[in-house]
């Protein structure tokens, strides 16, 4: 089966290979705002809660779709160094998925100095002062969510979620991702947004074809049918 040209790049970047006898999992993902079941107004609006931030559901993004445990076949190199560029006091891309192992370049493109650290419980560590042309680099030896700030500019902030596989795809503008090379088997899927409780339903991959699973995150979010493969 062809991937559309979208997915196909997703696909690619998550540094996945697709073995024989394997399956596909695609969908999308979107968030989704409670409505006022009391039909009270906007609160938001008032003295009290003028001030107070509200969230945009429907604009969010970023949203990473993963396998959980150890799926019975390895893919490919899924550990080959990434990067997060520094440019404009801005780290991109700002959410990074990768497999636990994975080491990650930090290079400053911007003539100021920078510095990138975390205190994470899965990663701590501090790159101290530096400026175009240096790089610097973190290999993530642990799974979990790692917080990334500079302590000099406090608007740039990135997250690393560190994976226990390489099974995983970020979604595109569109909320669309697809993780091919599946083999046949039962799963546990995850999606995440840092913003958000994931959301996690079981699949069922059959040795070839698509299986669709699509998720609504938020507190709008509502029970799916169960995915079937076709």
């Amino acid at each position: 089966m062809k991937l559309r040209p979208t997915l196909l790049v997703l696909a690619l970047a998550s540094g996945l290979t697709s073995p024989a006898f394997a399956g596909e999992l695609v969908g999308t993902v979107v968030a989704r705002g409670k409505e006022d079941a009391a039909g009270g107004g906007d609160k938001y609006a008032s003295r009290k809660f003028k001030f107070v931030e509200r969230v945009d559901y429907e604009s969010l993004r970023d949203f990473v779709v993963s396998i959980e445990g150890q799926p019975p076949a390895k893919a490919g190199s899924a550990t080959s160094a990434k990067v997060i560029t520094q440019k404009g006091a801005v780290f991109s891309p700002r959410i990074l998925p990768i497999v636990v192992g994975t080491t990650v370049e930090w290079p400053n493109d911007d003539d100021i100095f920078h510095n990138v650290f975390s205190l994470s419980e899965a990663k701590e560590f501090d790159l101290g002062l530096y400026k175009n042309p240096e790089t610097r680099k973190v290999t993530f030896n642990r799974t979990g969510r790692v917080d990334v700030l500079c302590s000099i500019h406090t608007q740039m902030s990135a997250v690393v979620l560190v994976l226990e596989n390489s099974f995983f795809a970020k979604t595109d503008d569109q909320g669309r991702y697809v993780i091919p090379g599946l083999p046949a088997g039962e799963y546990m899927v995850r999606a995440w947004h840092e913003r958000l409780p994931s959301v996690r339903r079981k699949v069922t991959v059959n040795e070839s074809g698509e299986v669709r699973v699509d998720f609504v995150m938020g507190p709008g979010g509502a029970a799916v049918p169960e995915a079937a493969g076709r």
